[in-house]
This record gives C-alpha cells, structure tokens and sequence, in this order.
C-alpha cells in the first residue's frame, strides 16, 4: 500500500460567493486573521506527511504562486532591522524547492476536470484532495486522522461531519452500506453518496466536508466522465463509478470545520481563528463579547 505523499488543491474558482472582494484577489488568499486561508489548509497537509503539493489554478491566481515563493527583498529588510521573530514566521511558510507544482486549468468544467488537470503530476499513486474554501480546527488535523484510517484500511476515504437533519438538504452526503455498523474508529463503509437530498430521502446526516484520499483509478473515470449537474464533470460522478470497484469509507473525523468561500462563513471563520490566536486570542474573545452585549 503506497504511502499518501501528494496533495492536490483546487484553486481555479472565482470566489463569486465573496465578491467584490475575490475581484482581484484570489479567495484563497483572503486573510484568517494574519495568513492567508490557503496556508491553513497546506500546514494541515504538511501534519499529514504531504510531501508534494499541486495547486490546479486559473486566470488571476497568480498571487498564490508568489506567496509560495521567496521574498527577497523582504527577508533582507527584516533581518537588517532585527525582526527576527517575524523573519522566522514568514519563512517557515516558504516551501521547499520542488515540492509544489502548479498546472492550469483553462476552463471552468468543475472540480472532477480540475483533479483530472494534475493527472500528470499526480501519476499512478494515490494522492489526497483539500478544497481550500473548507478549514477544518482540530487537534489532530482531519488529513491526518484521514491518513491514519487510510493506513489501516487502504482503499478510498472521505471525511465527514455530522449535521442536523433538517439541513441534510444543503449538503452532499454519504450513504452507509446496509447492516454496516459504524466502527469504533469512526470508519463507515461507504454504498454511495447523493447530493442535496430532500431531508425525508437522506440516507445519513453526515454531510462531505472536503477532504480526500483517493487512487489512482479516479484519474482514468475522470478522463471520459460525462459532463452532470451544472453541465460540468463532477468529481462525485467519477467516485460512484470507482465505488463500484473500490471501497470506500467515510471516516467521521473530529473537529470543526468552517466554509470560509461564503460572506457569513467567512465572517465566522476569522472569528473563530482569531479568538484561539496564540497572541490575540484574550483580546478577539474580549472584543466580541463586548460587541455581543
């Protein structure tokens, strides 16, 4: 069973939940409290032992290449006046040579065609998928949960969080093989998954929250997959097919995630990095009960 070492992150997407805000910048790099939300979403990968990150972009994404790269002249300031603290964070966030790649996706065909995009990169190993627009606060991060249950059974995983059913409609969920107990490790045989059931038609409340482990195969599905819902290839579509062939489990990990790609997801979002922030968290706590009073 080959070890999960690449990554691949979808970052081609307007950000049209956002605007005006996404006009020139890329969602992506919308700040969470002193960092972009991408780099939270490539330090939880990192924890999981990704060695080799590919970041499929479009028009207008360049910043986040720039991010990824040296800043020379920055460094250079920095160290000349002394602020060795935030020398040191700024190049903590410095990847090293060779270990991301960025390919182009011309054309907005959906998320199945933009994991199609890295099939070169990607190769015949089995790779991991973090939408970046999801962040996910836990202890221990939810690739690398995911990374524990991938070592145990192999096959494909895909994390997932429990949400009250009335909302069940809002949210693509997986369904549970029949007489399949969940595990002790929190692991559930996978039968398929259905996208934005009526709350009485749900097969389960456990809603996919964005995270990834798949083969290989999917690369191939991907490669004459119809085109589905929104008339563009779906990445769920393709999984149906491998299901067929594969297994599949959910894995019901622990910790909170957060869409940060809606305005009130957002807004939500930096509250809730700001108040666990190592050097502000008193202060955001304070603010906001303030403001809430």
């Amino acid at each position: 069973m080959k070890k999960i070492r690449k990554a691949v992150l979808p970052v081609a997407g307007f950000g049209t939940r956002v605007l005006p805000a996404t006009k020139t910048i890329p969602k992506e790099m919308l700040p969470i409290v002193d960092r972009p939300a991408l780099q939270y979403v490539v330090d939880e990968a990192r924890e999981a032992g990704i060695e080799h990150f590919v970041f499929v972009t479009g028009r207008n994404k360049g910043a986040i290449e720039d991010y990824f790269d040296r800043a020379y002249e920055l460094e250079y300031s920095l160290r000349e006046r002394g602020k060795t603290e935030i020398y040191e964070d700024l190049n903590a966030t410095t990847p090293e040579a060779g270990t991301m790649s960025f390919v182009r996706q011309q054309s907005a065909k959906g998320l199945g065609h933009a994991i199609w995009c890295a099939r070169d990169v990607i190769g015949n190993d089995p790779f991991a998928i973090l939408l970046p627009d999801v962040l996910v606060k836990a202890k221990k991060g939810c690739l690398a949960q995911m990374v524990d249950a991938y070592n145990e059974v192999g096959g494909n995983i895909i994390a997932v969080d429990a949400v009250p059913e009335e909302n069940v409609s809002s949210y693509g969920v997986i369904a549970p093989k029949a007489g399949r107990e969940k595990r002790s490790d929190g692991l559930i045989e996978m039968s398929g998954m259905v996208e934005k059931p009526a709350q009485d038609k749900a097969p389960s409340n456990l809603k996919i929250t964005g995270r990834y482990i798949l083969q290989p195969r999917i690369m191939e599905l991907l490669s004459d997959q119809a085109a589905g819902a929104g008339g563009e290839i779906q990445l769920t579509d393709a999984m149906a097919r491998l299901m067929s062939e594969q297994d599949f489990f959910a894995l019901e990990y622990q910790g909170q995630d957060y869409d940060c790609g809606s305005k009130y997801g957002y807004f939500e979002t930096v509250m809730a990095y700001a108040m666990d922030h190592p050097e502000i968290g008193e202060q955001a706590r304070h603010l906001i009960k303030t403001h809430a009073s």
